[in-house]
């Protein structure tokens, strides 16, 4: 298990990123979702709320550029599901789940984003509360080693996790030219009781001026009740 503070203050470009995972409570499930730029039309974004889920929206409308792979819906929920990504997938994954797919069925439609020559993977995860208890998956849709012809589908499904315990997965391995994607497992990380503080520690740790926005949300397992924190970088 590694600490996810050192986790980003040692990457200074992770990218997009999403936790997910349970209080050490057991109490609680724990999702979060942060986006990352470095150019000027990634980070002229913020996040809103929709619903009970999330979208990024131009932060300064004149500036925005192509809104193609940045402007989406990151946190979507259907029934007792939670799915949460960094594309437009989410809503493939709900309007799949609609139509009584699976999540990994609901993904075959997709591949990694055509931003060639980083080929951005395509993240993805989903809780599913199953009475006060739940699983979750993760998944990743990846080029071959920067090669456009070749996508490489992952998915890692945690059953009746641990407490205490949360797995963060993200686009790229570090910060080069052009960005290598994630490589292996999502890392195991630790997680917090508090929101306020679990938010803070994830924040305070991301690369200071390629950050953007954070999503972080806890949900009580035995009433199915959420709290949600929102911090944008632009206000």
């Amino acid at each position: 298990m590694i600490a996810i503070e050192n986790e980003l203050k040692n990457n200074a470009y992770p990218g997009r990123g999403i936790i997910l995972g349970k209080t050490p409570d057991g109490k609680k499930a724990v999702a979060a979702y942060f986006i990352m730029g470095r150019s000027e039309n990634s980070r002229n974004r913020i996040f809103v709320e929709d619903g009970e889920g999330i979208r990024t929206q131009a932060f300064d409308e004149a500036k925005l550029v192509d809104p193609s792979l940045i402007i989406y819906a990151p946190v979507r929920v259907i029934g007792s599901k939670t799915i949460v990504t960094n594309g437009d997938q989410t809503d493939t994954i709900y309007e799949g789940m609609d139509k009584q797919l699976t999540f990994e069925q609901a993904l075959r439609s997709r591949e990694f984003e055509p931003d060639g020559p980083n080929y951005t993977p395509r993240i993805s995860g989903i809780i599913h509360r199953l009475g006060a208890g739940f699983n979750y998956a993760l998944s990743i849709l990846k080029s071959n080693e920067g090669d456009p012809d070749s996508c490489q589908r992952f998915t890692f499904a945690y059953e009746n996790p641990k407490a205490g315990e949360g797995h963060f997965i993200h686009t790229y391995a570090e910060n080069l030219d052009p960005l290598p994607s994630f490589v292996g497992e999502p890392k195991k990380i630790a997680t917090h009781n508090d929101i306020e503080e679990f938010t803070t520690l994830l924040w305070e740790n991301l690369n200071e001026e390629n950050k953007v926005s954070l999503f972080v949300r806890y949900q009580d397992l035995a009433s199915g009740e959420y709290e949600t924190k929102i911090v944008n970088k632009n206000k």
